[in-house]
This record gives C-alpha cells, sequence and structure tokens, in this order.
C-alpha cells in the first residue's frame, strides 16, 4: 500500500473527516491558522487535497512554514508535493524557500553521518556493543530519504557494560556530558547559545549524541541480541531488528503524545512504516508475540494507530489494531477523541492538556504517578538551559544569559497560562469520563 493509496482504501476522501468533529468544535469553527495547518496535513494522505494553497496569503504561508518547521513536516511537505506533480502550485517565494532548506539540510544529514561514522569506527575499534536508533535506521521504511529527515542529534543503543567506554570514545572527540535522565545519558559538543530560525536546518558546528543504556538481565535477551547489519554511508552499521526498530518508532511517538508538545512528523514517519509493513502478516505478528505482554507497549501502538486514523482514516492492518487500538480503554480514547488533534497542530510550547492523558495512560498500566495537581505546577528547567563553555568570552556569555533568561520567562508564562486553562478544562473532562460506560 502506497501514500496515496491510504485514503482511498479506507474511505478517507480530502478533507471530509476534518469536518467532522475537532477538539469538539466544528473545523469552519477553528481559527483559520489551525484550518491551515489541517488542510496542510492532510496533503500526505490524499494527492487531491491541495487546493487550500491557492487561498493563501503570503502571512498564512509564513505561519504555516513556521509551524511545518517545527513540526518536522516541512521537508516532507516539499517531497509531497513535487511527488504529485503540485510543486508549481506554490508561490516561489514559498518554493525556493523549501527547496533551500532541503540542500542546507541534506549537508547538515551528510555532516552528522560522517560524525557517526567517526564515532562508530571507534566503537567498533574498541568492540563495543551497541546499536544505531532513529536517524537513518527509519530508512527506507519510515523516510522515503534520509535528508527529508530534520535529525537534531544522534542516538545510539549501548549495553550498560559498554556505556563507560563508549563515554570515553564520545570525550575524546570532544563531547561533555550534559545531563542523565534514567537509561540515557545526552552529551553536547560546540554548544551555541542561539541558533536564528534561517540557521534551523543548516549544518552547524553544534553535535549532539544520546546514549541509551540497555541493561542485560542474566538469560533475558535483549534488543542487542538482536540486532542486524546494515551498509551505510560506507560502513556497516549495527541497527535494530525491524520490529525492534518499529516497536521503539511507535513508544517515542506515545512519549510525544504524552508530554506538552507533540512534534507531527513522528506520526507521519510511523504511518509510513504501518503502511509499507500493511500486508506483512509475519511481520505484525512476530510484533504481538514481542509486544503483547508488555502492556505500555500496547497502549503506545493503540494510541498513536487511533489519533493517525483520526486524521487520515483507518490504515493500519487488523493484524496489528486488534491487540492495540481497539483495545484502548475508553478514557484514553476520549481523550485521543477530544484534544488529540488539537495536540497535532498546536504550536509550541504546547499545553498541559496531556497531563490528563498520563493520568490515564499510567492508571491502565497499572503504575503510580504524580497527581495531575502537583503535575500542572511543576516548575522544572528542562535541558534546554545552555550550560556555560570552557574559555567563552564575554559577548557569548551575555548571549547565553540573554536567552537564558528569555527561555525561562517563556517558561513561566507557559506554566501560568496553560495551568489556568489546565483547572478550567478539568470540570469539562470530568464530566465528560463520568459519562463514561
Amino acid at each position: 500500500m502506497t501514500l496515496g493509496d491510504a485514503g482511498a482504501s479506507t474511505g478517507f476522501s480530502g478533507s471530509a473527516r476534518l469536518y467532522r468533529h475537532s477538539d469538539g468544535v466544528p473545523h469552519e469553527s477553528q481559527p483559520r491558522d489551525r484550518r491551515i495547518r489541517e488542510e496542510a496535513f492532510c496533503c500526505f494522505a490524499n494527492s487531491n487535497s491541495h487546493a487550500f494553497v491557492d487561498t493563501l496569503t503570503a502571512k498564512d504561508w509564513k505561519k504555516l512554514l513556521q509551524w511545518l518547521d517545527v513540526s518536522g513536516l516541512a521537508l516532507y511537505f516539499l517531497d509531497r508535493m513535487t511527488q504529485t506533480g503540485q510543486l508549481s502550485s506554490l508561490p516561489v517565494a514559498v518554493a525556493n524557500r523549501l527547496q533551500r532548506s532541503q540542500e542546507e539540510n541534506r549537508q547538515r544529514t551528510q555532516g552528522l553521518m560522517d560524525e557517526s561514522v567517526k564515532l562508530q569506527r571507534d566503537f567498533q575499534s574498541a568492540g563495543l556493543l551497541y546499536a544505531v536508533m532513529k536517524g537513518v535506521s527509519l530508512y527506507p521504511e519510515s523516510v522515503p530519504r534520509p535528508e527529508l529527515r530534520h535529525q537534531f542529534d544522534l542516538d545510539f543503543l549501548i549495553a550498560d557494560s559498554d556505556a563507560s567506554a563508549a563515554r570515553e570514545v564520545l570525550e575524546r572527540h570532544g563531547y561533555r556530558l550534559f545531563a542523565i535522565s534514567g537509561k540515557s545519558w545526552e552529551f553536547k559538543k560546540g554548544q551555541t547559545p542561539y541558533v536564528a530560525a534561517k540557521d534551523l536546518y543548516r549544518d552547524l558546528p553544534y553535535r549532539g549524541v544520546e546514549l541509551h543504556i540497555e541493561v542485560n538481565a542474566p538469560g533475558v535477551p535483549t534488543r542487542l541480541h538482536r540486532i542486524v547489519s546494515r551498509e551505510i554511508h560506507g560502513i556497516r552499521m549495527p541497527v535494530l531488528s525491524p520490529v525492534d526498530l518499529f516497536l521503539g518508532q511507535a513508544v517515542h511517538a506515545a512519549k510525544d503524545i504524552l508530554s506538552p508538545y507533540l512534534r507531527a512528523s513522528h506520526l507521519l514517519e510511523l504511518y509510513r512504516h504501518v503502511l509499507t509493513r500493511h500486508d506483512d502478516v509475519g511481520f505484525w505478528e512476530e510484533l504481538r508475540l514481542r509486544a503483547y505482554e508488555d502492556r505500555r507497549a500496547c497502549l503506545a501502538i493503540g494510541m498513536v494507530t487511533h489519533l493517525i486514523a483520526s486524521v487520515w482514516g483507518d490504515f493500519a492492518p487488523q493484524a496489528l489494531t486488534s491487540w492495540t487500538e481497539k483495545q484502548l480503554p475508553s478514557p484514553i480514547q476520549l481523550w485521543l477523541d477530544i484534544y488529540g488533534r488539537a495536540a497535532i497542530f498546536q504550536v509550541p510550547p504546547g499545553s498541559k492538556r496531556y497531563l490528563r492523558l498520563r493520568q490515564e495512560f499510567e492508571d491502565a498500566c497499572g503504575a503510580s504517578h504524580r497527581s495531575s495537581k502537583l503535575s500542572f505546577l511543576s516548575f522544572n528547567l528542562p535541558h534546554a538551559v545552555i550550560q556555560a563553555m570552557p574559555g567563552e568570552t564575554l559577548s557569548i556569555r551575555a548571549a547565553r544569559y540573554r536567552v537564558q533568561i528569555r527561555f525561562l520567562a517563556s517558561r513561566l508564562r507557559f506554566h501560568f497560562i496553560e495551568g489556568v486553562r489546565f483547572v478550567v478544562e478539568s470540570r469539562r473532562w470530568r464530566r465528560l469520563r463520568s459519562n463514561l460506560p
């Protein structure tokens, strides 16, 4: 099944599904910016849903391009318009801007791959057990061409026994340990106080690497025991097995839904992956056997497929939905139906509505969690705060302080405004949830 066939095979026609419901508000009553973002998103599943571009003003295009950039969809949008023969319908300035961004991202991707190869050669020389995650490993199932994906850093899965040695390799290449979160170690090199919007796709000196630690329990096979080798960029790279790759991708997309801001490109990439594997019965059965006893994994896949289907129509095979999407608890389905589409089309920094979904998710998993009251009042600083670099100049230090002050001010504003909205919306949520059977 191809991208263009998905809508037709499921009875999805044009933007009709968009007008059915959206956060309980008719599509035509949504703000214009939101409606334009929805129409743009529809282009990925229906080649005939591009008429909206003829109605956009220069101001509309500016706002749409900003959303396409932050959502990771800009280059995918350009590729879609090109593949469907609709590139000429774009204003010349818009087409030129997207094509320039694509060329810059091609160079950026090349730079990241060169860096990845250097690191991996040292990993392999040291005999480390590792695997490439995300990024280039998603090609070709989820990403038509690697340079279309806007990648921020490099991700590696590493055996816990080799984590210290991997850290030594990274430090020899100029990386510094920036943060540790659970089983993930974040490293940075060449960090700058501020990256302008015009530099979003450029191959800047900055690099980031995340090591995801895989704990090896005796007698229990891990993902690193199932890795496969692929020839990529002139080197044999160990990557996750096909089933582990899909499972990790789905869990990552679900984490996006369970966070303040959802990066819409993750939904598109999983959508493409499902279509690529749509008729592979053996693959879906292996996935079911691998994940069926993992409640979190089942819920994660179910949430993502349900949310994608709410926009593009039913697309996943019965072999997947029967034990994932169709087994979602009613409160989770309710949240996705009411707020899910808003999560796709919102702009950063997002909202706090996800806290209700996270609470329902944890309840469904039988896990303990903090109360939503405490969560929405949380003011923890994210890792985006820029640390001082050795030998920084006075001007760089001043720029770093300015960026951090603006960042902190924006976070305080977000917590205040979205906290109030969260409280106001809580009454509606409790009422709707109480009506569930």
